[in-house]
């Protein structure tokens, strides 16, 4: 088997890829996945622990560790840091008293050497709801901008009616691919 032989035979094992989805509490992040499932969004409860969904995308297979974002909780979140290729961060558009919260705990993640070399995908969520802050709002108030230390981008969504989120679930997937996979079948 020659070398190239065997490169392509890892690409294809290497088409799964490991997300993590984070948030305060209330962000919408089960929503999201649940919405993506076409699964039912009426009863949602907070998640307590973690929950694993698999979705296919674009012929990768995603592994989305969904983890609850309660105060309580985020002490844990380390636990789930290692091998992931991205980071879905959530926020809720609409609740503007918490972004100073969001903020600190998004640096937190980001100083996190276990997700340097990670994609960060900033889901803007409940975008629907009224006097919900726009993207370049919360991109500012999260600094954003400088934020230089990994690929990332900022995406308005609702959970709730599904707008937005194929962009950034292609956005990720895209970002990781360009990074990981450079062989072409």
């Amino acid at each position: 088997m020659g070398l190239l032989t065997v490169l392509k035979k890892l690409k294809q094992k290497e088409k799964e890829l490991r997300l993590l989805i984070l948030g305060l509490d209330n962000a919408g992040k089960t929503t999201i996945l649940k919405k993506f499932n076409d699964e039912d969004i009426t009863t949602i409860s907070p998640t307590l622990g973690f929950n694993i969904q698999t979705l296919t995308y674009a012929g990768y297979k995603l592994n989305i560790w969904d983890i609850g974002g309660q105060k309580a909780l985020r002490s844990y979140w380390r636990n789930y840091y290692e091998e992931n290729d991205a980071v879905i961060w959530v926020i809720d558009s609409s609740d503007i008293r918490r972004i100073e919260d969001c903020k600190l705990e998004l640096k937190k993640l980001l100083e996190e050497e276990k997700l340097a070399g990670a994609s960060f995908l900033i889901f803007a969520n409940k975008q629907d709801l009224d006097g919900s802050l726009t993207t370049d709002e919360i991109s500012k108030n999260l600094d954003l901008e400088s934020l230089s230390t990994h690929h990332w981008t900022i995406k308005g969504c609702s959970a709730v009616t599904g707008k937005g989120l194929e962009e950034g679930i292609e956005w990720v997937v895209n970002d990781i691919i360009s990074r990981c996979f450079i062989l072409d079948d």
